[in-house]
């Protein structure tokens, strides 16, 4: 009788290994979904109209992001950083957003729908109800950010800015994503 060459591996090792399998495997399949029925090369617009000025005068976040963007923090830790100080928040929690600048340092998910989505959690762990019910808030918190987000531009950083364009498109969207957070977690914070 031959003797098999295999590998035994522990059970807590396997469903590990196993769920992390299915769990990226359910991911890349929901990512490459989502980029076929989304806009993948919708423009933000370098000027903004006379409603968006107007919002992004009454934001506070909006007239705080200018202290960060630009300023040595990315377009993810800007806007967490203005929502941080707006909840009254530790503002070393920004830390949280340092891997998600630059698009994942790949250009792909833009750091102000990251950062905008990391505030929404932040924000959603001051609600007053259970945790499941804190999470079933924040999940609508996200959807309706998500939504807001796809009408306006792309998801990726690289669609948004493309070569040639002006950095005002990302200032752009980082005051309107800023001015939308606010929208969002205002009613957490009062």
């Amino acid at each position: 009788m031959q003797k098999s060459d295999s590998t035994i591996i522990n059970r807590r090792d396997f469903f590990t290994t196993a769920s992390g399998f299915f769990v990226g495997s359910a991911l890349f399949h929901l990512s490459s979904c989502l980029s076929f029925s989304l806009p993948t090369s919708q423009k933000v617009d370098e000027d903004f109209s006379v409603d968006e000025s107007d919002w992004i005068e009454k934001s506070t976040l909006a007239k705080d992001l200018s202290n960060y963007f630009g300023q040595g923090y990315s377009c993810a830790e800007s806007l967490l950083m203005v929502s941080l100080r707006y909840l009254g928040k530790p503002e070393e929690l920004v830390w949280a957003a340092a891997g998600f600048g630059g698009g994942l340092y790949h250009k792909d998910l833009c750091g102000f729908l990251t950062g905008g989505t990391i505030a929404i959690g932040l924000a959603s762990g001051m609600v007053k109800k259970s945790r499941r019910e804190a999470k079933e808030y924040c999940g609508d918190l996200v959807k309706q950010y998500w939504k807001w987000w796809t009408v306006r531009s792309s998801l990726h950083c690289r669609e948004i800015r493309t070569e040639g364009t002006s950095s005002s498109v990302c200032r752009n969207l980082g005051l309107l994503s800023a001015a939308k957070i606010e929208d969002l977690i205002k009613p957490i914070k009062n």
